[in-house]
């Protein structure tokens, strides 16, 4: 069994102002009167995304000493520490690999997976069960969903982009509950309810009420894999468009939806040169045309 000497929170704070001032491991061991060891594996074991903090390695290390104690059992204080890590933007891969390489547990990242998506969203579909040809674009029809998030959480966007011909629509909400979030998800879309085959989604709770979109689209919803935002690549980097417009600091309360709408003309008037510098708003134009002929 392996032993080291466990660090106080006091300790902590003292680690994380010399580790500010650059001084090193040893220094810093020595300044605390401990083995360089066990600064070594503070600062590795409890080191985030965002650096050394102090209330995050307080947290991460009493969690792990309560975990480490257990078998490889999804027990409530290992789920305490893997709910903790993933608030603190941890991948499943992450917390699996970090949990292997520290302790004397093993978490598959699979049952990590798992565990995020049990009891969130129910009856979820997995985009492994989306049909392949969405993921070849070859037809049009196949959307993805998200949502951007205001200041503060004030106000929201909900964007739906095509992934054949990057058709974009967009609406703002007050709030991102699933009851809001759906039936603004099907205002967009009703006008285009034969162009709608497919929606993929992310894992968030405002897409619960994926069964009302599907009887009312007559589509299918699927959700991507937690932490794989590339699954639905078109439909981020529509987002970061739209934060050219409106940066983090907007607070979509204040914004009209005449702006939105103006601001989402522009993108799909926009010639892309994947379309060969046709536009989003013509392919899909001719296509309904195409649809009721």
């Amino acid at each position: 069994m392996k032993t080291y000497n466990q660090l106080t929170y006091e300790q902590r704070c003292q680690i994380y102002a010399l580790n500010k001032t650059g001084l090193s491991q040893n220094k810093i061991a020595k300044q605390l009167s401990v083995n360089q060891s066990t600064i070594s594996r503070e600062l590795s074991r409890n080191t985030g995304q965002r650096g050394y903090r102090i209330k995050q390695a307080h947290k991460l290390a009493e969690q792990r000493k309560l975990a480490a104690s257990k078998a490889s059992k999804m027990t409530t204080s290992l789920i305490e520490f893997i709910d903790f890590t993933l608030k603190e933007k941890w991948s499943p891969e992450q917390i699996s690999g970090w949990l292997d390489e520290n302790d004397p547990l093993h978490i598959s990242h699979e049952t990590i997976y798992q565990h995020m998506g049990r009891g969130f969203i129910k009856n979820r579909i997995s985009i492994d069960e989306r049909p392949q040809v969405v993921e070849n674009k070859s037809r049009l029809g196949d959307w993805e969903i998200d949502l951007v998030i205001g200041k503060g959480h004030s106000g929201a966007l909900v964007t739906i982009v095509e992934r054949k011909t990057s058709f974009t629509v967009s609406t703002r909400v007050n709030d991102k509950s699933a009851k809001t979030v759906t039936a603004a998800t099907i205002a967009l879309l009703a006008p285009f309810k034969s162009a709608v085959l497919t929606i993929t989604a992310d894992n968030g709770k405002e897409f619960a009420y994926h069964e009302k979109m599907t009887t009312s689209l007559d589509c299918g919803v699927y959700f991507a894999d937690p932490y794989c935002s590339w699954q639905r690549g078109l439909n981020e980097n529509t987002n970061g468009l739209l934060r050219q417009y409106w940066p983090k600091s907007t607070d979509f309360k204040k914004v009209s939806l005449s702006e939105v709408q103006g601001v989402i003309v522009e993108l799909n008037d926009r010639p892309r040169k994947k379309l060969n510098y046709k536009t989003p708003a013509k392919l899909m134009a001719e296509h309904m045309v195409a649809m009721a002929a």
